[in-house]
């Protein structure tokens, strides 16, 4: 299509909002002589006279509209329209000037939202009557930063298929280009180091376009008019290959001559584990089908059995896997890309499938999926005529565990040296690390587990508004979260803030969310927990300006609240169940059920506290957890029981005086060391090398489960104090733990106690909701917290509640988990502040 004809159309944005069924101008005030009115009949429809004299509007044009080829656009519009005038970027937005017959500005003002460009989102068009100047042709003005930035940029999005098709093209001068991109397509946020979106300000200046490259970038006939990132072949950016030297292992690693790609295929069919630098950082790749090498992988980066991502060439080779929906395949050729957790089939693979290693993903059932969103992706399965390399790649980010995403070419060859054999990088700088964003479909609808690469920067629509301010997240899962107006910004998944790299990591993602969106907070929110790092960080930023520290159970809630556009009026019933958060009486919180709004919250129901012996050691032991279980119920610790069986003795003995003298062991509600209990229990797990492996495991095993489950467990509810910090419910797990054991010592298969587990904490959800509608008459309930990742939970709680009548929030566009956090700080923030 060229640039200005309307028509061809790709999907729009998964976070962007539904388009409105108009575009009104708002009237303007009376123009100077020689003007026609025409600004009323936009806004109200009314009959344009198309015979009246010529008239010009400025129109200012909001929202995701730069880089993204919509000054091309604006450019054939109004050729195509016989308008004279101009267009430039500026930090407010796209500013056009057009002139000509009022019939022709009506229709201009119509398409101009309707017929945008593919990756933009328009949210405002405010346009206003001006002199008219009586000039003749269009034309692309130089961009101007004056005043301040609040346009929004672009998120990263996959290669479109013109730029695909012209990869894979022997007679295009970009065929075999590893970074073909266009006005539709390409690396957007990644580059940006400044507003106006030029390519002086992106990492593209220090590669001058070539003449033809040039000419492209300066024809309004062309898809690359204006289009920033444009490179070919002759101007760069390009490719490096380098291998680390088997005769001198602690040597740098030396240049591999020849194509690199066709380089790191080969060393990939040969089983090597290859660095690559993608969009937003480095990945670890290795072919999904050799065991050896993802066992290799997994050793050198002690990720235990953590799951790793794969890349497949197309949608078609991982249908034979996984039972592929109408939504994951949709989610898998976006245009952002993520990776995208599917079941597999229960039957196995289906004949022809590729290969995957049981390294891959151990004892996991889900496939963690994506397809190539670069050029250079596409390149390392190879072209037709090429020789056959894997059918599948593991694509795992590029770091040690715990450490942030390596972006920096020389950084990278010293701290992925223990892991890759081979580096393939390239000269294009990364200005701000990106992670693969992560998705589930839940309900039929997307539910993510890492909101990153494709959806940052993409601001999420506020409720009410707020005054400029920061919030730090938490520091797990940590990501930050800007806000001003009716607008907040979220950062890229950061990581957890265990280590001083990530610490840096942190402060850069603020400083780069400040400098495009302009927000200079004048207030920041950070976690109640007094030793979280985000927390410190805030507190020695602050120079004076107000901090507000949030109870993490409140802010999941009001992350919910703000991302289905409730502003506060009405407090929700919010059921918040995660592994750890900081309570207001010093305990771990974690199975709350909260009366809240964004002013406060009251504390309704709570799982009963039990002891967490050993902290974090509990966490990693689920044995551990289950023990303590037992403990606070009064159940014996029997040796056919199988967390009895998975402790060691000698740790037994101990964990047992412990628990008697109540010895470094923290109160908890946490519904999410519940489930690592059970899980324990059942037998299923006793040892978590990840992040809530062993409820993971528990869901895998429930949903094995079909309908017919039998007797179920129940929750006992006593009341509580209702005072202080007390919650007026209390749920008891002593009478679902007895049951488990009584389960387990009569030999129930693991999966019925896992579902039976599931179906006994969605029934306390309904009853306490329930009990929480009577006594107060609030009728909608917000599920989040990390526990409520779990698909299986919270279809299930949900569908028990809508059957009751009540509304059911369920996040959609921020992570239930920590990925969330800032979000709802910010919230409770401005409105404990008055803003």
């Amino acid at each position: 299509m060229t640039v200005g004809q309307p028509g061809a159309r790709t999907a729009p944005h998964p976070l962007a909002p539904a388009p409105e069924a108009s575009t009104p101008l708002p009237q303007a005030g009376a123009g100077s002589a020689g003007q026609a009115p025409i600004a009323g009949a936009l806004r109200t429809g009314r009959p344009v006279d198309v015979d009246a004299a010529a008239a010009r509007r400025r129109i200012t044009v909001r929202g995701i509209v730069q880089g993204v080829g919509f000054r091309p656009f604006v450019h054939g519009l109004a050729t195509e329209l016989g308008l004279s005038g101009h267009v430039s970027n500026t930090g407010e937005g796209l500013v056009t000037e057009v002139e000509g017959p009022p019939g022709a500005l009506h229709r201009f003002g119509a398409r101009l939202r309707a017929e945008a460009p593919p990756l933009a989102v328009v949210e405002a068009v405010d346009g206003e009557d001006i002199a008219v100047t009586g000039g003749t042709g269009f034309a692309i003005l130089p961009s101007h930063a004056h005043g301040p930035a609040r346009t929004l940029v672009a998120p990263d999005a996959a290669t479109c298929d013109a730029c695909l098709a012209e990869l894979t093209d022997p007679a295009d001068r970009r065929y075999r280009h590893p970074f073909v991109t266009c006005t539709h397509c390409g690396p957007r946020f990644t580059i940006v180091r400044a507003l106006p979106y030029d390519r002086a300000q992106t990492t593209m200046a220090g590669f001058p376009m070539c003449p033809r490259c040039a000419a492209e970038y300066a024809d309004p006939a062309d898809r690359r008019f204006h289009a920033q990132p444009v490179a070919c072949h002759d101007c760069g950016p390009r490719l490096h290959l380098r291998a680390a030297d088997p005769d001198d292992p602690g040597g740098a690693p030396r240049p591999v001559p020849g194509d690199p790609v066709a380089g790191a295929r080969r060393l990939l069919a040969e089983g090597a584990i290859v660095a690559v630098k993608g969009l937003g950082g480095y990945h670890l790749v290795c072919d999904a089908g050799n065991d050896r090498t993802v066992r290799e992988l997994r050793r050198r980066k002690a990720r235990g059995d953590k799951p790793f991502a794969l890349m497949a060439r197309h949608v078609d080779d991982v249908a034979g896997l996984v039972d592929l929906g109408v939504e994951e395949r949709a989610l898998l050729t976006g245009p952002v890309r993520p990776i995208v957790l599917v079941r597999r089939r229960a039957a196995g693979p289906a004949p022809g499938a590729p290969a995957v290693a049981a390294a891959v993903a151990p004892g996991c059932p889900d496939l963690g999926l994506m397809l190539p969103y670069t050029p250079l992706h596409h390149l390392l399965f190879g072209l037709p005529g090429d020789p056959r390399g894997p059918r599948l790649l593991v694509m795992t980010s590029g770091n040690v565990a715990g450490d942030p995403l390596v972006t920096d070419d020389a950084d990278a060859v010293v701290r992925l040296a223990n892991l890759a054999d081979a580096w393939l990088g390239h000269d294009r700088a990364i200005q701000v690390p990106c992670d693969d964003s992560v998705v589930r479909i839940s309900d039929g609808e997307p539910l993510y587990v890492r909101r990153s690469r494709g959806c940052a920067p993409y601001p999420v629509p506020l409720p009410v508004p707020v005054r400029p301010a920061l919030a730090t997240g938490g520091d797990l899962k940590t990501v930050l979260c800007l806000g001003e107006g009716h607008r907040a910004w979220l950062s890229a998944h950061i990581g957890d803030m265990d280590d001083l790299a990530t610490q840096l990591a942190f402060e850069r993602a603020g400083a780069h969310l400040e400098t495009i969106t302009g927000v200079r907070p004048r207030l920041f929110a950070t976690d109640l927990h007094p030793a979280y790092r985000t927390g410190k960080w805030a507190r020695r930023h602050t120079a004076g300006r107000p901090l507000v520290r949030v109870q993490h159970h409140h802010a999941h809630i009001a992350a919910a609240m703000a991302e289905h556009g409730l502003d506060g009026r009405q407090p929700v019933i919010g059921v918040a169940f995660d592994g750890t958060g900081y309570g207001d009486d010093g305990a771990i919180w974690g199975g709350e059920i909260l009366l809240a709004d964004y002013a406060g919250y009251r504390r309704f129901a709570q799982l009963d506290y039990v002891p967490q012996p050993g902290g974090d050691t509990a966490v990693r032991r689920p044995y551990r957890m289950a023990l303590a279980h037992l403990h606070a119920a009064g159940l014996p610790w029997t040796a056919e029981l199988p967390p009895v069986g998975a402790c060691p003795p000698d740790e037994l003995r101990l964990l047992e005086r412990q628990l008697e003298r109540d010895l470094n062991c923290a109160p908890t509600s946490s519904m999410g060391r519940l489930f690592d209990a059970v899980s324990s229990l059942a037998g299923i797990c006793h040892h978590a090398g990840y992040e809530a492996q062993a409820a993971v495991a528990l869901e895998a095993a429930a949903r094995t489960v079909g309908d017919d489950r039998g007797p179920g467990y129940t929750f006992a509810l006593r009341t509580g104090t209702a005072a202080g910090t007390g919650a007026a419910l209390v749920a008891v797990p002593g009478p679902v733990l007895a049951a488990v054991v009584e389960d387990v010592s009569a030999g129930t298969d693991p999966a019925l106690v896992a579902a039976r587990f599931h179906t006994a904490v969605a029934a306390l959800v309904r009853r306490c909701c329930g009990l929480a509608r009577e006594r107060t008459g609030l009728a909608t309930v917000a599920l989040t917290g990390g526990v409520f990742g779990n698909a299986l939970l919270a279809e299930t709680a949900a569908r028990m509640l809508r059957q009751d009548g009540f509304t059911v929030l369920r996040h959609r566009l921020v992570p239930p988990n920590d990925g969330g956090l800032a979000l709802g700080q910010l919230l409770v923030a401005a409105r404990r502040r008055g803003a």
